[in-house]
């Protein structure tokens, strides 16, 4: 099921990046633990009242060009509301409205989303009487919130939610594995998708950004059901989507959380930038299964150890998914094209692969023997015993004695051992560590 989006937009200061940090807690904190990902994030996932959605924060879309407040303003809002289904208006309670408050708010009137309207720096009791400066705007109740101190946050996620859209189901089968090509603009994508079918089925230019929308091609091959998610790099009005990068990475996410394998592709003459890791961080936070494709490698250059130097370099780099296979290929001359598909049958089946309880212990068992946990404070973690909860990823619970004493160092020994034994190539593997009691 595809999430609905919430934006998070207004000017500059007013505490987007906080409240947008509030709203997704803790989640992008664990995940850094991993080496390699970029630590720069505009999109998120949070779940309120049982009601999952994703967010942007604008405050991170950096648009270049003129230095215009205003017009960078305008074009962050622009960007977010064409994707967003319910819009945060962030506001100021110490400096009450602005002309730049004004610009945000005509923009939000045509669009005709729902619009929640936030006054952050309501940090003191003192303060709730400033928004009602706020109800100038006709977006309904001002809500008073504090970044700083988190107050007011749980009554805007309830209006969040108040407002959100009903998930959409999915109208593919069980058995068609949705397959979503993600990348900067300009990787290839589209020749990608027509190289795959054998016919012009999307445009392709050499002009950045020409891809429209995501496209979704069902197809068969060999018995097996396909459907290819082709995402947009940029969109519509001209120079708004060409001078930012980073509005690609809110196409891609779209996509990623309708796809079951994610093809992150790579532009093999220009070779990795970094880009191609934030858009990768996307698909290993989602739990996709996914592989590098190295497209354009017929104009590469190389001798007998090209191939595997630049393999080493996608290591280098992607360190959170050295689990991703890498296939090189050309969407031009369709050079290795025939070794892609079934790479990617492959991961789909890792991905939704089910071990059982007991072979599952006998590994961790093993592991925890030839290198036990080490002590903490005098304390040693004691393992009881591990099970499999759910696939799409391989998602694992651990019983153990006490939580706090699982070291994620220690956790990514067991996962190394977990996939030794079972392998899971190309899809990432969860493990949660729970207190034996929790069980049941």
């Amino acid at each position: 099921m595809a999430r609905p989006v919430v934006a998070i937009v207004g000017r500059p200061n007013v505490g987007k990046s906080t409240i947008f940090n509030r709203i997704i807690g803790d989640r992008l904190a664990i995940v850094e633990d991993k080496p390699g990902i970029t630590r720069d994030r505009i999109y998120g996932v949070a779940e309120w009242n049982g009601k999952p959605f994703s967010i942007i924060d604008t405050g991170g879309i950096e648009i270049d060009g003129e230095d215009v407040i205003l017009k960078s303003i305008r074009m962050q809002a622009e960007l977010a509301i064409e994707e967003a289904d319910v819009i945060v208006f962030m506001c100021d309670a110490k400096t009450g409205v602005t002309q730049a408050d004004e610009e945000v708010a005509q923009i939000l009137y045509r669009s005709g989303k729902p619009v929640v309207i936030a006054v952050n720096k309501v940090d003191n009791i003192e303060r709730s009487d400033l928004i009602y400066e706020f109800y100038t705007f006709g977006f309904g109740d001002p809500i008073g919130v504090s970044g700083s101190h988190g107050t007011g946050v749980g009554d805007l996620l309830d209006a969040i939610t108040d407002s959100l859209p009903e998930l959409e189901d999915d109208e593919y089968d069980e058995d068609v594995i949705r397959v979503a090509l993600i990348g900067r603009p300009n990787v290839g994508k589209s020749s990608l998708v027509n190289a795959i079918l054998g016919e012009e089925r999307v445009i392709v230019s050499d002009v950045a950004g020409t891809t429209r929308d995501a496209i979704d091609t069902p197809f068969e091959r060999d018995g097996q059901r396909y459907v290819l998610i082709d995402t947009a790099g940029m969109r519509k009005r001209g120079k708004v989507y060409e001078t930012t990068e980073k509005y690609s990475v809110m196409r891609a996410m779209r996509a990623i959380e309708r796809a079951d394998v994610v093809l992150i592709v790579i532009n093999g003459e220009e070779g990795i930038i970094e880009q191609d890791k934030h858009i990768a961080g996307y698909a290993y936070e989602a739990g996709k299964a996914s592989l590098f494709v190295v497209n354009k490698w017929d104009v590469v250059e190389k001798d007998d150890k090209t191939m595997r130097q630049f393999e080493t370099k996608i290591r280098d780099h992607f360190l959170f998914m050295t689990y991703a296979p890498v296939v090189f290929l050309s969407a031009k001359t369709k050079q290795r094209l025939h070794k892609l598909l079934p790479v990617v049958q492959h991961v789909s089946q890792q991905h939704a692969m089910r071990v059982q309880t007991h072979l599952l212990n006998d590994v961790v068992s093993d592991a925890v023997a030839i290198n036990p946990p080490p002590t903490d404070k005098g304390r040693r973690l004691r393992i009881n015993y591990a099970t499999q909860v759910a696939v799409k990823p391989p998602t694992m619970v651990v019983f153990v004695n006490d939580p706090e004493l699982m070291h994620f160092s220690y956790e990514r020994y067991l996962e190394n051992k977990i996939r030794a034994a079972f392998n899971f190539e190309g899809t990432p593997i969860r493990i949660f560590t729970r207190h034996k009691s929790d069980e049941g």
